[in-house]
């Protein structure tokens, strides 16, 4: 008898397939059997030896194969085992087609183990069958979730085991680490024996840290330092303050990248010949981060030589446009340069028509002289016209509100500066997709083209949350609907509430941007809020006076050129300012009239209780040449507006506003920004009561949160703190918390803001985060001096009455020698007028803006770096919303 058996467990390892070659005692062997028992397991060389002379001595004696058993097998059937190997009945048995069929069976990956026994030509196949795999488990993955982990992993519940596959999905679940920058991740696999052959496979992840550059070594440059050069790379190397940033992880493709980038600068510079020998990225021995080699050629450095352009288009004039290059013969080559040329030949000659005009820069290089003659070549084309116009991908939005942004028309001579101009028009609805562009095909014939819009129809309903934080107010809460292409015709519609402790408001608006389908823009406005100025007193709130507005506006626009427009406006609007009859009022004589009492509250207050109508005309002149209404990275925009209030009414003043803005896109992504406002208000007419200034209180300025971070609303101008005095120690009290702080308001103002957008990693722009570092600047002034009330000792007020008539008196007997009646004791106190200064206020702050999966976000911190003595301060706000 011989057997022989395999191993799948040991993979077919040499040391796993055991082949006892020795008689058995069922052989009628007796003496080799002992001789077996003797034996101790071979080694892998000496059962490689003892299988080929068992082989050698079975052939030898010529068995045929008089039948093949399969024992061991659960699943599978046994013809099915026998048609993975190659013996066969009648055939000879012979070492060599045991262990080809151990071979077989191996490969079928189908068993943990398997033998071969023969007993004078009875063949038994002994099998233990792999696992049936229950579950597959994760454990220990927390930067990749299970639903990316699950699809790269080819076993499954139901499947055979086998090892061979559960390496191959270790390596796949390690490369998928690789690819978020986790070189040093590493997969454990183990298994859990179940009932009923059956496995539970566990993967015991360890993610390890993302693999970071820790050093960038540049060799060959001498120009340049390596400090300059890694600047100009996207890929930062790891350190303490590099924290934030995602381009510190190695990235194969930025590393092809960042070759790319320190070729251009070098082209900028000059250095024509310059090229990287070679970029190679090692690994620490600890797997966890990366060190970067480059080798690199500078060469020499060139100057540009002739700069020439030579035009085939009768339109032009070469010489005309040679002059009129950026780059004169002399200057240090500049690739770049050579770029922007190109592309504005190419803008030039689209404006007269030319669509298909090709600028193409030729260079001659002199390395004796180190100059770089360059030849623009504008080869001749035929002048194009417009087609066609073909609005595409639109559902909701009406045709006609795409076509009218159109700058050109069909039939009309192409001109790209119309193009650029119709692009950034639609970008401006803000009802499609981001960096929308209108495409250009051939049309039916050489001189003909199709303008193409395509577009992608995204959220214009917007649904908004604001909340913020005061020390004062606690928290402010704001909510919006807005839909910005109602009905699909390009119209808006919204309404806005508002709530806190200091005001509430709701305001319903709409807007239609083309009436009657012609280029006139119509509005309207339906308006209510209250607001409410308050103090605190020993920590319970006082209100100190209340205002109510109840307001219609229309307005109508009409343009003036392709960047301007001139709007008119009428508004009709009713204030009552009251306060606090229970606090502020008195009502000495007893007739159940209260009066305001200026010991109570202030004089100012008191003078600017009432009702007041104000019917106001107004016209706003507005420019603007942004790439973009809603998200701006170009252009600028201006708008005055001159308001006049008196056509009826009882209000007169005349009032100025203005406000400009410039973005850049100065780069890399850096959006930077600066905007400035201001306003003046001026009474015409005299009140009695208000002093010098006429102006009312509800009809000035105020400027706070919202305009310049970091201030509280109505944080910032003149104002009147009514401070208490502690009759013992007879010490002021200037926390404010328990000073009655009244606004004014102010006659003048002025707003300056500057802020660059940073552009974050691939990472954080799927996400939509867009940070930013702002620096804000502003203040608000000019009102007269208010009339103020000091009671250092306190003061009582008592009703006096002589011969039937009840006055008000602070003596507490009459003339006649009768004590008077005490009304109400005031404690001591003294007002100050502070903040009235054109000294600018200053803060500086990071802010984030995030589209986040439940609708915008805005986040901002500030620190004030300059405030004047009674500002209310305020650290950050936000503000969240959704689109539908």
């Amino acid at each position: 008898m011989s057997r022989i058996s395999g191993s799948c467990a040991a993979n077919r390892r040499v040391g796993g397939l055991v082949l006892l070659l020795s008689g058995t005692a069922l052989a009628g062997l007796p003496a080799a059997a002992a001789a077996q028992q003797q034996q101790p397991v071979p080694s892998d060389g000496a059962a490689a030896q003892q299988q080929q002379q068992a082989g050698t001595a079975v052939q030898a004696q010529g068995e045929i194969i008089r039948s093949i058993t399969v024992t061991g097998a659960q699943r599978l059937e046994p013809q099915t085992i026998l048609s993975y190997i190659r013996l066969r009945v009648g055939e000879p048995y012979s070492a060599a087609a045991a262990d080809q069929a151990l071979s077989d069976l191996s490969a079928t990956e189908l068993f943990s183990d398997f033998s071969i026994r023969n007993v004078n030509g009875d063949v038994t196949i002994n099998v233990v069958e792999n696992p049936v795999i229950n579950r597959i488990i994760l454990e220990g993955n927390r930067r990749i979730r299970d639903d990316k982990i699950l699809p790269e992993i080819r076993l499954a519940p139901r499947q055979i085991f086998t090892r061979s596959r559960v390496r191959a999905d270790v390596a796949r679940i390690i490369e998928l680490y690789k690819r978020q920058g986790r070189f040093a991740a590493s997969v454990e696999p183990k298994l859990v024996q179940l009932s009923q052959n059956r496995v539970d496979i566990v993967f015991e992840i360890d993610e390890g840290p993302r693999s970071r550059v820790r050093q960038i070594n540049i060799l060959g440059n001498e120009r340049f330092s390596d400090s300059t050069l890694r600047g100009e790379m996207l890929t930062r190397q790891a350190r303490l303050t590099s924290f934030l940033s995602s381009n510190t992880t190695y990235d194969p493709d930025r590393l092809a990248f960042d070759q790319q980038k320190l070729r251009q600068f070098y082209l900028t510079q000059g250095y024509a010949d310059f090229r990287v020998v070679s970029a190679v990225a090692e690994l620490t021995p600890d797997r966890r981060d990366f060190i970067i080699t480059y080798v690199v050629e500078e060469g020499e450095r060139y100057r540009f030589g002739d700069v020439r352009v030579n035009s085939e288009l009768r339109d032009f004039d070469s010489a005309a446009l040679a002059s009129g290059l950026p780059m004169k013969s002399g200057d240090w080559y500049n690739a770049q340069l050579v770029e922007n040329t190109v592309e504005q030949l190419t803008d030039t000659a689209g404006a007269f028509g030319y669509a298909f005009a090709d600028v193409t820069p030729r260079f001659q290089r002199n390395p004796e002289t180190r100059t770089m003659n360059v030849e623009f070549n504008i080869r001749n084309a035929p002048r194009v016209y417009v087609e066609r116009i073909d609005v595409n991908g639109n559902t909701l939005t009406q045709d006609k509100v795409i076509r009218r942004e159109f700058r050109l028309a069909e039939g009309d001579a192409f001109n790209s500066l119309a193009l650029a101009r119709t692009t950034a028009r639609i970008n401006s609805l803000g009802f499609f997709q981001e960096n929308f562009e209108v495409t250009r095909v051939d049309g039916s014939a050489p001189d003909r083209i199709v303008l193409e819009a395509n577009v992608e129809e995204q959220a214009t309903g917007q649904l908004q949350l604001s909340a913020g934080f005061s020390s004062i107010e606690n928290f402010i809460l704001a909510g919006s609907i807005q839909q910005r292409n109602f009905r699909g015709r390009g119209q808006t519609l919204g309404l806005s509430v508002n709530w806190s402790r200091f005001s509430r408001s709701a305001q319903a608006s709409f807007t239609e941007p083309y009436l009657f389908d012609r280029q006139i823009s119509a509005g309207f406005d339906i308006y209510r809020r209250d607001l409410n100025s308050f103090n605190f007193l020993n920590n319970a709130r006082n209100t100190t006076f209340q205002q109510t507005t109840t307001g219609l506006s229309g307005r109508v626009g009409v343009p003036l050129s392709e960047y301007s427009s001139l709007i008119g406006s009428y508004t009709l609007r009713r204030d009552d300012v009251t306060l606090d009859e229970s606090i502020y009022f008195l009502d000495v004589d007893g007739d159940g009239i209260a009066t305001c009492e200026p010991l109570l509250s202030s004089r100012f207050l008191c003078d600017a209780i009432g009702s007041f109508t104000s019917s106001i005309v107004g016209l706003t002149l507005n420019y603007s040449t942004l790439n973009s209404a809603l998200r701006p990275t170009a252009g600028r925009s201006m708008q005055i507006t001159g308001e006049y209030a008196g056509l009826g009414g009882t209000e007169k003043y005349f009032r100025l506003r203005g406000r400009a803005a410039q973005y850049f896109n100065i780069g890399g992504g850096f959006i930077f920004s600066l905007s400035a406002e201001g306003g003046v208000i001026k009474a015409l007419q005299e009140r009695p009561g208000l002093g010098v200034d006429d102006v009312r209180l509800t009809d000035r300025f105020f400027v706070g949160e919202g305009q310049i971070r970091g201030f509280d609303i109505r944080g910032i101008g003149p104002r009147v703190l009514r401070q208490p005095i502690d009759p013992a120690t007879g010490e002021i009290i200037t926390d404010r918390n328990r000073v009655q702080d009244d606004a004014l308001g102010g006659n003048a103002f002025y707003i300056g803001r500057a802020e660059l957008e940073i552009p974050l990693g691939s990472g954080a722009r799927e996400l939509g985060l867009r940070p930013s570092v702002f620096v804000d600047v502003g203040a608000l002034f000019n009102v007269a001096d208010p009339p103020l009330i000091s009671a250092p000792n306190g003061v009582a007020i008592y009703a006096q009455t002589v011969n039937g008539v009840t006055t008000q008196t602070t003596s507490p007997v009459a003339p006649d020698g009768t004590p008077n009646v005490l009304v109400r004791e005031i404690g001591a106190f003294r007002e100050v007028f502070l903040g009235d200064t054109a000294s600018p206020r200053i803060s500086v702050g990071v802010g984030v803006n995030w589209n986040s999966p439940f609708g915008p976000f805005r986040i901002d911190f500030a620190k004030v770096l300059k405030s004047a003595e009674g500002d209310d301060l305020k650290a950050f706000s936000f503000n969240v919303g959704t689109q539908f």
